[in-house]
C-alpha cells in the first residue's frame, strides 16, 4: 500500500509539473522529480542524474533553476527515501557537476546559509523510515561539512609547487582542522546495517567513501608538511596538531569498519601514529627545558653554571619565550 501511494504521488507531481508550470520551468522540475521518486527504493537511475547535470551544465539561470527545484523538493518532503535521493543528487552535483552548478549549491546551502537544515528530520511512517531518517540527518551534515572544504588548497599543484611552498602554517592548520572535522562527521554515521541491505543507503556510503578517501589524502599531505615544520611550531600550534591527530585516531576503528579499507590505508595510519609520537617528543623536550632568570643580557644560570645564550627575537632554543623563573637545579 505504501508503495502504491508513493507511485500515485510521483504521477500526480509529474502531471502538476507538466501542466501548471511554464514549459521551461517544467523541464527542470520534471528532471528533479525523476531522480527523487517515492518508489522504487533504489538509487536514482544514472541517466536521470545525467539529465539533471546536463540541464545546469553551462548557463547560470539553468543551474539556479535545477538547484532551486531540488532544494524545494528536499525542504517540502516528509518522506525519508525522497529526502535521501535529493541529498544523493546534490552529492552527484558536487562530485561531478559543472563549476556553475557547484557554485549555485555553495551559494544556496553553505557554508553559512545552512539551508539543508535537516537536523530535526523525522519520517514516522514505520520503523524502517524512522531509522532511514537518521541516515538523512547524518548525510545532510556530511554534505554541509563537505562544503566547507570547497576552497582548500589542493595537495597537488599543476605548476609543480609543493603544498609547503603555497600555504602558510596558519592556513595549513586551519585546513587540517576542517579536514579532520569531515572525518569526524563521517564517523558519526548511524549504528545500523542498512547500508548492507538497502541499495539506496549503499550508494550513499559509496559516495561518502570516495569523499573520505579524498579527505584522508589531503590530511596526510598536510601532516607530512607539518612534520617538516614541527620544530618551528609554537606550543599552541603543536597542541592543535596533537588534538587533531587524536581525533583521527579516535575515528580509526569506525571508519575502517565502514569502508573496509584497513589494508589500503595502513601506511596513512602509520604516518598519523608517527606524527603523534613526534609531536609528543617535541612537547616533552620543551617541557624539560628549565628557563631561569637572565643574568645580564647574554647569559643565564642553569644548574649553577653560567651559560651564554644566543637569542633570536623572542625565541630561545626555538621555544616561544616565556619569562618564567623556575627553581635552580641542585
Amino acid at each position: 500500500m505504501r508503495n502504491l501511494v508513493g507511485i500515485l504521488k510521483d504521477k500526480v507531481s509529474l502531471i502538476k509539473a507538466t501542466l501548471l508550470l511554464s514549459k521551461k520551468s517544467a523541464t527542470f522540475n520534471v528532471a528533479v522529480l525523476r531522480v527523487t521518486t517515492h518508489f522504487p527504493v533504489e538509487p536514482p537511475p544514472e541517466a536521470a542524474v545525467d539529465d539533471v547535470l546536463a540541464l545546469g551544465h553551462h548557463h547560470r539561470p539553468g543551474a539556479s533553476a535545477v538547484v532551486g527545484s531540488l532544494l524545494r523538493r528536499l525542504r517540502r518532503t516528509q518522506n525519508a527515501y525522497v529526502a535521501l535521493k535529493c541529498l544523493l543528487t546534490l552529492h552527484h552535483i558536487l562530485a561531478r557537476g559543472s563549476p556553475v552548478l557547484k557554485d549555485q549549491i555553495s551559494s544556496a546551502i553553505g557554508p553559512h546559509n545552512n539551508l539543508l537544515n535537516l537536523s530535526n528530520f523525522r519520517d514516522e511512517s514505520d520503523p524502517d523510515t524512522w531509522e532511514i531518517s537518521a541516515w538523512v540527518r547524518w548525510y545532510a551534515a556530511v554534505l554541509e561539512q563537505g562544503l566547507l572544504l570547497d576552497h582548500l588548497s589542493p595537495s597537488a599543484s599543476q605548476n609543480g609547487e609543493t603544498l609547503g611552498q603555497r600555504i602558510s602554517t596558519t592556513t595549513l592548520l586551519n585546513e587540517m582542522g576542517l579536514l579532520v572535522g569531515m572525518v569526524e562527521q563521517i564517523c558519526q554515521s548511524p549504528e545500523s546495517l542498512h547500508y548492507q541491505r538497502i541499495n539506496l543507503v549503499h550508494e550513499v556510503m559509496r559516495l561518502v567513501g570516495e569523499d573520505y578517501r579524498m579527505t584522508m589524502r589531503e590530511i596526510l599531505a598536510r601532516i607530512a608538511e607539518l612534520g617538516k615544520r614541527i620544530d618551528d611550531l609554537s606550543d599552541e600550534d603543536l597542541n592543535d596538531v596533537w588534538f587533531g591527530l587524536k581525533k583521527l585516531e579516535d575515528c580509526k576503528e569506525k571508519v575502517v569498519l565502514m569502508f573496509l579499507n584497513k589494508k589500503m590505508n595502513d601506511g596513512g595510519w602509520d604516518l598519523i601514529a608517527q606524527m603523534s609520537k613526534d609531536v609528543e617528543g617535541v612537547k616533552h623536550r620543551r617541557a624539560s627545558l628549565r628557563l631561569v632568570k637572565f643574568q645580564g643580557s647574554g647569559s643565564t644560570r642553569l644548574g649553577g653554571e653560567i651559560i651564554p645564550l644566543r637569542t633570536r627575537g623572542k625565541r630561545w632554543l626555538d621555544v616561544p619565550w616565556n619569562p618564567l623563573v623556575v627553581p635552580q637545579a641542585c
